[in-house]
């Protein structure tokens, strides 16, 4: 298991000082990477990537605009579910072994605390207002977690083994989709309750809405399948099997425009291009081996995936569907999440 190589320090400390060991030269160069980054983020994004190392129990921290690696996190253990706050302050990383979600400064990288967050947590999504919606796999359940007093709001019962999480462009609902039972879960957030059950291809894993929330998508691992689920009816009204070999579909992204999907395809080691509305398959873009999480840069031209048993995080240019650069992270990164 690779090592983690950074240190949180605690509160007082200033962030941008490294851990002991390291020369005057590297400390005064992270210090000033640090110092670019909070005068960044005042009037903008940091452009970090953040990748959670599900093996190495860590964060790797990467620089979008060069494609370096800043600095690795020591999180906690099992890091694999990764998101942002609705301003972009905090990094959220669901720590699966810990049963809890670690809060990381955006800036600073100061690790701000752990909030318990039940049984076995793995996927989230974050909602408008600021709540965590995030599977329980384990349990059978999706809990809802206030990140500001760290009560859990709401514990609903879904399917067995509940695993992809997306809320709506407008917070009114949240999905979750359960792989032993084959099931998306429909979730009036209003009453913290399931108002409808979609019965879908094996495994469901990855959800993602469109822009307006009209449509989700969502991604069936053994049934080699992605699916349109209609919002306003909860009916599926489109199917289509990944005509790839090996092909076993997780993450979904959607382009800013709605064209276009964006799907990795794990042991085929590839991201899967589709037509968003006839769900036809226009290209692929090979990457590193067992492709797993997925990041689209917000205006669309990049992506990212986590090779899971490569080690590595893949830049792809979307416009020329090729893959650009591969970036050596820790052990198998599981999850992706961009502050651009």
């Amino acid at each position: 298991m690779k090592k983690a190589t950074f240190k949180f320090l605690l509160a007082g400390i200033a962030a941008t000082l490294l851990v002991t060991g390291c020369s005057k030269e590297e400390d005064s160069e992270t210090a000033v990477s640090s110092e670019a980054a909070v005068e960044n983020h005042e009037g903008g994004p940091t452009y970090r990537l953040f990748v959670t190392n599900e093996k190495g129990n860590s964060v790797s921290v990467i620089d979008s605009r060069t494609g370096e690696v800043e600095t690795t996190l020591e999180i906690g253990d099992r890091p694999r579910g990764i998101g942002l706050s609705p301003d972009h302050k905090t990094l959220y990383v669901a720590l699966s072994e810990e049963n809890a979600i670690a809060m990381v400064d955006v800036v600073t990288l100061e690790l701000k605390g752990k909030l318990k967050a039940g049984e076995d947590p793995e996927t989230f999504a974050v909602h408008p207002n600021g709540n965590i919606y995030l599977s329980n796999e384990d349990d059978a359940k999706a809990t809802v977690l206030n990140p500001t007093t760290g009560k859990i709001e709401a514990e609903i019962r879904v399917g067995l083994e509940p695993e992809g999480v997306a809320v709506s462009p407008d917070g009114a609902i949240a999905l979750v989709t359960s792989e032993s039972t084959n099931m998306v879960h429909v979730i009036d957030t209003a009453q913290a309750k399931v108002i409808a059950n979609i019965l879908v291809a094996a495994r469901p894993r990855g959800l993602a809405f469109n822009s307006d929330g009209s449509r989700a998508y969502v991604s069936s691992e053994i049934g080699n399948e992605i699916a349109i689920i209609d919002m306003a009816t909860h009916k599926l009204v489109k199917q289509a099997a990944l005509d790839l070999p090996k092909s076993k579909p997780m993450a979904i992204k959607i382009s800013p425009d709605d064209k276009t999907l964006y799907l990795t395809t794990g042991r085929a080691s590839k991201v899967a291009i589709l037509d968003a509305d006839t769900l036809e398959l226009q290209g692929t873009v090979d990457v590193g081996k067992r492709v797993w999480g997925l990041e689209l840069s917000r205006d669309g031209s990049t992506a990212y995936t986590a090779d899971g048993v490569s080690n590595t995080v893949s830049v792809v240019d979307i416009a020329s569907q090729t893959r650009t650069k591969a970036i050596e992270v820790g052990a198998m990164p599981w999850g992706l999440v961009l502050d651009d």
